[in-house]
């Protein structure tokens, strides 16, 4: 476990971890200014809490889990990584050669926590602070561990040959769909679709866009582990598919809707992001914009599709994280070019590339789709996941918290 230590990479890396760690309490504003007033307190201390609750999980068992000597392809454990006990010098030669053993598991820790942020989308107004604390601890052990191995830490989508370079599968699709799930359990907001449910402060929402486009700028070119040509491609291919994410939902919804709504600009600049997510260090900028565009679109339609359906998951993290990983994945399988990383995708003739990123794609939603469903229910029979109607009435940020936004 000893390799060359690179002060420019390291640098780099825990520099990147910074800014994947404003992006939590980023989507906490993000999310906090799409409820109504009476919650926002809520929404940004469950994305607090994700931070506070992955951050212990992940230093005693959680990087162990991801990122232990591979079993069966399944899972990791090595003894010496609980506690981080075995990490405190040198390097992981099979990770990150050139960086402490720590920093990769600081920037790891921070994928993990913004992950389990994601889904607070499906339990916005109407679920007790206990209950998500419990199910967070166990769907980050149970969900997203398991699947970082799977793709990230030898496991057997790594082996199979399944590119997801910063967390297309990982992070997007295992909360996007996981978040479906919570909706469809938990069931409706009071009063959903009988009176209006309007964001009370789109301002903030928008502030905390531009703090997850800042900081995915850690996320994405961080993911090179490098300082160099790949950190750099990847952050332009990041803010290219970004921009033209949110281009093409303002311009779907402005065709379908007559105006050009400033939540769906930062809707659509997410969608962008989540999309050149696994594609970031694998493709070129003209093939980000593309991606980004048809994301944007895209995730603009599945949003439709969830309101016609009348789904209250309730802030778009399955339309938008959900479906603009799944997206992205297969783009991967599309894009890649040689003439940046050492893949090649369907345009360049490479069919089998393409088949394995629909196999990660589609391994990633089943099984976290279906984990959560039973922790869900674990969870509601046991400790009860939503609040009373009467707490739900008065909102969250009285009931859970004793507390008031705006006086």
């Amino acid at each position: 476990m000893v390799g060359h230590i690179s002060a420019g990479d390291t640098a780099w890396l825990l520099a990147s971890t910074a800014l994947v760690m404003l992006m939590t309490p980023g989507l906490g504003l993000f999310y906090g200014g799409m409820v109504r007033r009476k919650n926002v307190i809520s929404m940004i201390a469950m994305c607090f809490l994700a931070l506070a609750i992955v951050s212990v999980q992940w230093v005693i068992f959680g990087f162990a889990i991801a990122f232990g000597k591979d079993i069966n392809g399944i899972i990791g454990f090595s003894p010496s990584y609980l506690g981080l006990v075995g990490l405190l010098k040198g390097s992981l030669n099979n990770y990150a050669p050139t960086v402490p053993a720590l920093a990769y598991v600081a920037f790891q820790l921070m994928f993990a926590a913004i992950t389990l942020g994601i889904i607070t989308s499906a339990m916005a107004e109407r679920v007790k602070l206990s209950a998500f604390i419990v199910f967070g601890i166990l769907w980050t052990t149970l969900v997203y561990d398991p699947l970082a191995h799977w793709v990230w830490g030898h496991g057997w989508l790594m082996k199979l040959g399944a590119l997801d370079f910063a967390g297309g599968t990982v992070v997007h699709i295992s909360s996007g769909f996981s978040a479906l799930a919570v909706a469809l359990l938990i069931g409706k907001r009071m009063g959903y679709g009988e009176y209006s449910m309007e964001p009370h402060n789109i301002p903030m929402t928008l502030l905390g866009c531009a703090l997850l486009w800042f900081g995915w700028f850690g996320f994405n070119a961080g993911s090179a582990l490098t300082a160099g040509t790949l950190a750099s491609i990847a952050f332009v291919n990041t803010n290219t598919a970004t921009a033209a994410g949110a281009l093409g939902w303002m311009f779907a919804s402005w065709l379908k809707e007559g105006k050009p709504g400033s939540l769906g600009i930062a809707s659509g600049a997410v969608a962008g992001l989540v999309a050149i997510t696994p594609a970031a260090g694998f493709v070129d900028p003209l093939s980000s914009i593309v991606i980004g565009l048809v994301a944007g679109i895209l995730c603009y339609n599945v949003m439709l599709f969830r309101i016609k359906k009348g789904i209250d998951e309730s802030l778009d993290a399955w339309a938008v994280h959900g479906t603009g990983g799944l997206w992205g994945a297969i783009a991967t399988g599309i894009f890649a070019t040689t003439a940046v990383n050492s893949y090649s995708g369907l345009i360049y003739g490479n069919v089998h590339q393409f088949v394995l990123q629909i196999i990660a794609a589609c391994s990633s939603i089943v099984y976290a789709f279906v984990v959560t469903v039973i922790l869900v229910l674990i969870v509601d029979k046991t400790v009860g996941f939503r609040v009373a109607d009467e707490e739900e009435y008065v909102g969250l940020d009285i009931s859970q918290h004793g507390e008031i936004a705006y006086s």
